[in-house]
């Protein structure tokens, strides 16, 4: 329709012939655009990811599974790699997240050989694979999810609150704390339980039944402060 309204509009113009056939041929046909070949892909800035793969639906042997995404259409963190991934490619992967603020701890995983916040943590910039896989010596519910029952009992065990060694001055009522005693939590309360420090800890590899952890111990030194 649009090729027809330009061959009427030529029509009309008050010019030579010579000038008409030049505006014509300026102008391709749709046809002629759509037969226009695309682009060449840029490969210069494709990713691949190899993401350990588990399911209890399919119990064989865990694999690594290859993803492959641009990063020119990608957020720059892990995480929004792997919402790509599970949003575009495979909606079977599995994997926990919430806060996307490194708050909440819900997307500790291993990411090339480290423990980390998916969240936090920048794509690596070298060409090569990265490798995410779960954290380490965990069991293991699926992809990159694991079972921090044990985890959570341990930190349950070191009876996590404030405990006053004097009874309140007044019974009933809300007890102030001052400027200088909550100073002495600086540096113990930014724990987020999100086990990277503790399973990474070969102690804890070898022990986890009977070992704490850094995280729990962490909190169990900070909420026996003197009050």
């Amino acid at each position: 329709m649009a090729t027809g309204l330009l061959k009427r509009a030529v029509h009309r113009i008050p010019s030579s012939p010579a000038f008409k056939l030049a505006l014509l041929r300026a102008h391709a046909s749709e046809a002629q655009a759509q037969k226009v070949e695309p682009k060449a892909r840029d490969t210069s800035t494709l990713k691949t990811f190899q993401i350990y793969r588990w399911s209890p639906d399919n119990p064989s042997k865990p694999e690594l599974k290859d993803y492959q995404i641009n990063l020119k259409e990608c957020g720059p963190m892990v995480l929004d790699a792997l919402i790509k991934i599970k949003n575009e490619i495979d909606p079977t992967l599995t994997f926990r997240r919430s806060c996307r603020e490194g708050i909440c701890g819900s997307c500790a995983m291993n990411i090339d050989g480290c423990n980390g916040l998916a969240c936090l943590t920048k794509i690596p910039s070298e060409k090569t694979a990265t490798t995410i896989t779960p954290l380490p010596h965990m069991f293991v519910i699926k992809d990159l999810v694991v079972d921090m029952t044990n985890f959570y009992n341990q930190y349950k065990s070191i009876e996590p609150w404030l405990k006053r060694k004097n009874p309140p001055p007044v019974p009933g009522k809300e007890i102030l704390q001052s400027k200088k005693d909550r100073a002495k939590l600086d540096g113990m309360y930014e724990c987020i339980l999100c086990a990277c420090c503790s399973t990474s800890c070969p102690s804890y590899w070898w022990n986890p039944e009977s070992y704490l952890g850094p995280a729990a111990l962490l909190h169990a030194n900070s909420y026996n402060k003197s009050f």
